[in-house]
């Protein structure tokens, strides 16, 4: 499928329906343009910033008890690799 979008005076395109559906864009969200050779441009959906609650138990250790904050002040402060 080929389309043709029409620059405006101040440099802007206006991506049709079409192309935001295929990206699986939804309004809000970015897309990235990778500027390729010979005058090419590649659209992308942009991947979505990954939730900061999604790094909850990224560092949980099977077999090992939670460490207190405590317990890491006193480790640190040691110089120890506990």
């Amino acid at each position: 499928m080929s389309l043709q979008l029409t620059v405006t005076t101040k440099g802007q395109v206006t991506l049709r329906q079409a192309v935001l559906a295929h990206l699986a864009t939804k309004p809000g969200q970015k897309v990235e343009v990778a500027l390729l050779p010979n005058g090419r441009v590649e659209l992308r959906a942009a991947e979505a910033a990954p939730a900061i609650a999604r790094l909850r138990g990224a560092l949980h250790r099977p077999g090992r008890r939670p460490v207190s904050l405590a317990e890491m002040q006193d480790a640190i402060e040691r110089g120890t690799g506990e």
